[in-house]
């Protein structure tokens, strides 16, 4: 067993930031995969059998991984000198650390120059015709250019808007004027507030990411990488679902339901993809990665020339030099119009994060999929419903892939919960310590150990004092959407109101936070700088003009609010308009809201409360 007594903060924040760029996806271990893809990196990959031989030595309760506690067993020992540097996994961990590092406050900090230049390269080819930042690029790919660029928020705002569009009011971003006149600190600041709160908004983990570290990006490069990544991610995995390409229900494979291709996240289906190009081109070779799979190009070669027989030959396979295939994959993606932005070297290295990145470009270019026919289309049954489902769903699994979670991302709240193991661990994140983890099945392998999770989930609701008549285990199960929707949003509620109190202790000391305390403070606040709006409730429709939430966000901060561009919000256009700006402006202040603009034009009180909650929380 580890001590972590013997190390100190600063080591176990280093070893933790080192075990998570071994972690390539965040899941909280490191599988062979991974381990695959870091041993390609670093030239030291022999085979399989060798990653086998390198988990098994670190893994100590045989989950075929290798979680934190262990990684930090091998860490004391190799501190002891009880484990040779030199051999085995712990010449990983010694060889991993040569990946460039910068020094930082807390201490030695890695991340790989390749996705730094990659995505240098990404962001000037999406923003080369954007006037707004015209003053930052062409970013250089050599060097921390990016972590420069980023420093005044607007390369970060423009961007994350091209990754999910309409994230951010562009409005809102304070802009370099026609005078060349650089931004004050405090536009800086409102600009990276704005990156920060938009970007949980749509899922991006910010954890241990402030306006500070993206204003001094050249200090903090590791952390503008994993940011960076998160945005390149979305904007090229976004559209890869159902609804906006039904043809991959042709992926369903014997004995699947639709509902097992829906609750497959974007990279599995990606897999899922190539590797029906694979069987259908009649070739042996299956990709289970994006790693030491692809990294010979064979695989690609097959791909392309599946897709575009006519425009894409597999002569790239006549080359023994695996870079010299590289290249050629790279020229015959370009055929078809693939914008990449990787180098053969990052193929042939097996980058995990870039070869999914152009796994996923040659997927939305072409995807090489027949269309389904009426009848077909039926059997999926897909409708004009928004692509990730309800806005509340939207809302609410965004809100919990924002929290941080190890091990944890919602791709649909209905799948994703069904076992119980997401919920309890959000449960036990907004009130630590209330999991018994010796009551929680880990290994959900059956309907009764679902139906036991989820069972569980439901007396920690009532622990917490939900309302949760008539909600069992088994709707939880079942994926019934009105009661999981219902129980996620107490969970929710809970935590923003849990939050706001802690916050607000000065005001509020002790005492729970409730409904009426927060209307009471928002029109007290409105009220004392003069202002003539207020609200009766979180359900008083004269909230759909955003004119209510205008004069707070004023209340807090004067600065904020630009009022050349509110109107008085008569038509639905300009109430759409406003709330859209009200929402960007909040998220200036570096508040962290789910919503959308319409649920202020439609008065959604449930969203309304969170929006009034979260200006609040910022609130001086």
């Amino acid at each position: 067993m580890s001590n972590i007594a013997n190390f100190t903060e600063a080591e176990l924040k280093e070893y933790r930031e080192h075990f998570d760029h071994l972690d390539i996806d965040g899941n909280g271990t490191i599988s062979e995969e991974e381990l695959t893809t870091i041993l390609t990196q670093l030239k030291m990959f022999q085979s399989n059998a060798q990653v086998k031989a390198l988990i098994k030595e670190v893994d100590q309760n045989h989950s075929g991984t290798v979680d934190f506690h262990e990684f930090l067993v091998l860490l004391q020992k190799i501190k002891s000198g009880e484990t040779d540097v030199g051999k085995g996994f712990a010449a990983v961990v010694h060889e991993s650390k040569k990946l460039i590092k910068v020094k930082g406050a807390s201490g030695l900090h890695s991340f790989a120059q390749e996705e730094l230049s990659a995505f240098a390269n990404h962001l000037n080819a999406c923003l080369a015709n954007d006037d707004d930042v015209k003053h930052l690029v062409p970013i250089d790919p050599n060097g921390l250019d990016l972590c420069d660029k980023v420093g005044d928020g607007i390369l970060l705002a423009k961007f994350i808007n091209l990754a999910v569009n309409d994230t951010i009011d562009v409005r809102a971003i304070n802009r370099i004027k026609s005078n060349g006149a650089k931004l004050s600190l405090f536009q800086v600041n409102e600009n990276q507030n704005l990156v920060i709160s938009a970007a949980k908004s749509i899922g991006v983990k910010t954890v241990n990411l402030g306006a500070t570290e993206l204003i001094q990006g050249q200090k903090h490069p590791h952390l503008v990488l994993g940011l960076v990544w998160q945005l390149v991610r979305l904007q090229l995995l976004g559209a890869i679902n159902l609804n906006n390409h039904p043809e991959l229900y042709r992926l369903l494979e014997d004995g699947e339901e639709l509902a097992d291709l829906l609750r497959l996240p974007p990279e599995q289906l990606l897999l899922r993809w190539f590797n029906y190009h694979l069987a259908a081109a009649n070739h042996p070779r299956r990709v289970n990665n994006f790693g030491g799979d692809v990294a010979d190009s064979e695989c690609y070669t097959v791909l392309l020339n599946q897709i575009a027989p006519a425009t894409c030959d597999r002569s790239a396979l006549d080359h023994n030099d695996l870079l010299k295939r590289a290249e050629q994959v790279l020229a015959n993606a370009a055929k078809l119009g693939v914008s990449s932005f990787i180098k053969p070297s990052d193929i042939q290295k097996g980058n995990r994060r870039l070869n999914l990145a152009f796994t996923a470009a040659i997927f939305n270019q072409c995807p090489g999929l027949d269309p389904l026919n009426e009848e077909e289309m039926e059997k999926v049954g897909l409708d004009d419903e928004d692509s990730e489902g309800t806005r509340e769903e939207r809302a609410f699994r965004m809100w919990m892939n924002s929290l941080g979670v190890a091990d944890l991302y919602i791709n649909n709240l209905f799948e994703d919960c069904k076992d119980g193991l997401a919920l309890l661990k959000v449960i036990d994140h907004v009130e630590p310590g209330i999991v018994a983890w010796n009551k929680v099945e880990r290994k959900v392998n059956n309907k009764f150990k679902r139906v036991s999770n989820c069972n569980y989930v439901v007396v920690l609701g009532k622990q917490l004092r939900f309302s949760l008549v008539g909600i069992g285990g088994v709707d939880i199960v079942d994926g019934n959407k009105k009661l999981v929707l219902a129980l996620v949003w107490q969970l929710m509620r809970y935590h923003t109101l849990k939050f706001l109190a802690e916050v607000q202790r000065k005001r509020f000391g002790d005492k729970p936070v409730t409904d009426a305390m927060i209307i009471q403070w928002a029109n007290d606040q409105v009220k004392a700088k003069g202002r003539s709006t207020s609200m009766s409730s979180f359900k008083d429709p004269s909230l759909a003009t955003s004119l209510f939430f205008m004069d707070l966000l004023y209340a807090v901060e004067p600065r904020i609010i630009d009022w050349d561009l509110v109107t008085a919000g008569e038509t639905e256009e300009d109430r759409m308009l406003n709330a859209r700006y009200a929402i960007s402006v909040a998220r200036k202040l570096g508040a962290t809201i789910f919503l959308l603009p319409e649920d202020i034009t439609e008065v959604k009180p449930k969203m309304i409360l969170t929006l009034v909650a979260s200006i609040m929380a910022v609130a001086p």
